[in-house]
């Protein structure tokens, strides 16, 4: 009875942790616009995997939302929200790894970073500075 709540548990546990790693694409379509589902996903989680593989292993999974038959191609960084004209698998894309790598440099992030090149510009000379 142990051993089958303890298995219950770990299943729960894992459950959870895979479904807080999954984020979403909410699409909305001004007119007809037509797009795959699975297409959208599939390039979604490609792009996020991407980020995730080129930048650190942190799992990276933004809940997005991606417009189409907007007025042009944008991504507005504050609503977390692609803009196509039309479905364009690359551009969605790239606005996944644009908001994707967003999510991964967090602020504490930036600061350690923004400290760390700072260090750096502090810590060099010129060799011309020296001679005189």
């Amino acid at each position: 009875m142990k051993n089958m709540l303890k298995s219950a548990m770990l299943i729960a546990t894992f459950a959870s942790a895979c479904w807080a790693q999954e984020g979403s694409v909410n699409v909305g379509s001004e007119g007809k616009q037509k797009w795959s589902p699975s297409e959208v996903n599939k390039v979604y989680l490609s792009a996020c995997t991407a980020v995730q593989r080129e930048f650190g292993n942190s799992i990276v999974r933004p809940t997005i939302a991606l417009v189409l038959g907007a007025d042009k191609d944008a991504v507005d960084f504050n609503k977390k929200t692609i803009l196509l004209k039309r479905w364009d698998r690359s551009l969605f894309a790239e606005g996944v790894v644009i908001l994707a790598f967003q999510d991964l440099l967090t602020p504490q992030r930036r600061m350690v970073i923004t400290n760390r090149a700072m260090n750096l510009a502090q810590a060099t000379v010129n060799v011309r500075e020296i001679t005189k």
